[in-house]
């Protein structure tokens, strides 16, 4: 008889037990959630975190399937790996803004840079003529004529003036005579010319060019 009433107690105790294992359902939410805002928004930009945030959500995962198969439940861990899925998930998307706020910096100084080795070149740059020879170009590419330019036979001479660096590559590239729906055809092929460098006493100058491209429709 006491041993019927011993084992009817513990049977009772375990169901009780195994009742009050209840998974933490909004930790387990917020770190889900979390981690598909990391996913939506880090990319590139911070890949190692957002993996580091990835194994944590596996983590999690595996805990719960631990769990879900044991009679006795207990969910302190769980709570502990969503809490820390929620963490790396929010550290990768911070770590994706920094990156992306350092690349934006990056490249604002690069622009500046070349703005003002431009800026440079043009103010030192010496014009051909009066005993300053024409680059001899060694690299030229052929505009690519608008469709829309083209089809309404649109056509004439876009003229420029380039200024080529001391390393031969065109520095800078500016419209003086216009044919507005060619001017971008056109200064997008001549900045990708190339020349040789004109020197004076056997140095590399910089100089200033006029070119004409033509668009013959």
């Amino acid at each position: 008889m006491r041993t019927a009433v011993t084992l009817g107690l513990a049977l009772a105790l375990g169901a009780s037990a195994a009742g009050c294992g209840t998974p933490p359902a909004d930790e387990i939410a917020s770190a889900r959630a979390a981690l598909e805002r990391a996913r939506a928004n880090v990319g590139d930009a911070a890949a190692e975190s957002l993996r580091a945030a990835e194994d944590a959500g596996k983590a999690l995962d595996a805990e719960l399937a631990a769990q879900d198969a044991k009679w006795f439940k207990s969910y302190d861990r769980t709570r502990e790996l969503a809490v820390s899925t929620s963490s790396a998930a929010d550290k990768a998307v911070a770590d994706a803004a920094a990156a992306r706020e350092r690349a934006a910096a990056a490249l604002a100084a690069r622009t500046k840079a070349a703005a003002e080795e431009r800026a440079r070149l043009r103010t030192t740059a010496v014009q051909v003529g009066r005993g300053v020879p024409p680059p001899l170009k060694t690299k030229n590419v052929v505009p690519e004529y608008p469709a829309l330019a083209k089809s309404s036979r649109i056509g004439g001479v876009v003229e420029i003036q380039l200024t080529v660096g001391p390393d031969g590559k065109v520095a800078d590239a500016e419209v003086i005579k216009s044919v507005p729906t060619l001017d971008q055809a056109a200064l997008d092929a001549v900045k990708q010319w190339e020349y040789r460098p004109t020197r004076i006493k056997g140095v590399a100058v910089p100089v200033i060019l006029n070119v004409g491209v033509n668009f013959r429709p």
